[in-house]
């Protein structure tokens, strides 16, 4: 038995394993070359800017003045309040537009279709003019008084806004509650819930996701559209900045001046947008998405291991 084991060779070695793979990544050129253009186009751009006779000064001169900075608030105030009204009519128009009742669904069409059909400047200067056709408002004993007594620039304009945007908010409340699928109505009937509970305990939270992306859009159009709401002398940025432009003769620059602070609201927007639809995005995604300080720690991370790996 011994012998036959000194007679054994030596043990083989395993075959070496593959030689690993160099991977050389493709070159795209195309994306050099939009790169170049793009920079070239900004540079001509700036330069150009700088050529105008742009009093650049009055800008930050003006920037925290207390005119602006009222148009701020009166714009942001305006934008939320319309939102709402938006959002609720919107919500009940829905509901109403799904409804099996052909008279509430109607008068829900009819509405959405006129309030998207015609122009929010037209619906503006309607609700400005009024009170050419009617002298008084009257709700009986509930109120009454002189139509232009009644109807502010600020109220003119929350109505122009709100009732516009109910429209739109209809149809992307429509589109959410459709997104949910119908077992989840039977199985909520079935449990015995009505109609009402199911919608805001069940419906309503599952359709939020599909919802709120584009109600975010919808908030940032909102704020750039209150500068329509100088045509019925509502005092918002936009007005306030072009007031100042008139007496300072820098009217130029108080449009850029305006321009940087919608800039800031919807960047602010923006970023709070982002953070509510990754809120709704749990436990529909794997991932929810990377927040930006992430990223940017991400991406400082990837470089310093190519820095590392470089040296």
């Amino acid at each position: 038995m011994t012998a036959d084991i000194e007679k054994t060779g030596p043990v083989d070695t395993p075959p070496a394993g593959p030689e690993a793979i160099k991977a050389i990544p493709v070159r795209h050129y195309g994306r050099y070359v939009s790169a170049v253009i793009a920079v070239a186009l900004l540079v001509s751009l700036i330069y150009a800017f700088s050529q105008g006779k742009v009093n650049w000064g009055a800008i930050p001169d003006y920037f925290f003045d207390s005119r602006i900075l009222s148009g701020v608030g009166n714009t942001l105030l305006l934008t939320v309040l319309a939102m709402v009204m938006g959002v609720v009519g919107g919500v009940i128009l829905a509901v109403m537009r799904l409804s099996k009742n052909p008279v509430t669904s109607s008068i829900a069409w009819f509405y959405i279709w006129f309030f998207r059909g015609t122009p929010v400047y037209v619906q503006l200067l309607v609700w400005f003019n009024l009170g050419l056709v009617f002298e008084y408002i009257n709700l009986g004993p509930v109120y009454k008084d002189y139509w232009s007594s009644f109807m502010t620039p600020f109220l003119t304009a929350l109505l122009g806004l709100g009732l516009n945007e109910a429209a739109y908010m209809a149809e992307i409340c429509r589109a959410g509650l459709l997104s949910v699928d119908e077992g989840q109505t039977e199985a909520s009937h079935a449990l015995g819930m009505s109609h009402g509970k199911t919608l805001r305990r069940v419906i309503i939270p599952q359709a939020m996701r599909v919802i709120v992306p584009p109600t975010g859009n919808e908030v940032i159009n909102m704020l750039k559209t209150t500068s329509l709401v100088s045509a019925v002398q509502y005092t918002e940025l936009l007005r306030n900045a072009q007031d100042i432009g008139t007496t300072s003769g820098a009217a130029a620059e108080m449009l850029f001046l305006a321009a940087a602070w919608y800039l800031i609201l919807t960047t602010v927007f923006s970023v709070g947008q982002f953070y509510l639809e990754r809120y709704y995005a749990r436990g529909s995604s794997r991932s929810l998405p990377l927040t930006p300080f992430q990223k940017v720690k991400r991406n400082l991370a990837g470089f310093s291991t190519r820095s590392g790996a470089a040296a």
